[in-house]
């Protein structure tokens, strides 16, 4: 699983939503892989949810990211 990570802002910053999503992109998956081992669906479910939304931040910080990159430019 590529997250990303290793493009940082010129400042060798990185936008805190690229961070946080990562975070939560672990977490679901973890809590997914839980659920799984022991037979709980909706732990599976809220694993799946969580670890699509740290996607979709870490996403949004990508963006932010090179946005910021641009303009320095």
């Amino acid at each position: 699983m590529a997250l990303g990570l290793t493009e940082c802002r010129k400042d060798n910053t990185m936008s805190t939503n690229r961070i946080e999503g990562a975070g939560k992109e672990v977490a679901g998956s973890i809590k997914q892989a839980a659920g799984k081992l022991v037979g709980n669906e909706r732990l599976q479910v809220e694993g799946a949810t969580e670890k699509a939304i740290g996607k979709a931040q870490n996403a949004v910080g990508k963006a932010q990211d090179e946005a910021a990159h641009a303009l320095k430019k």
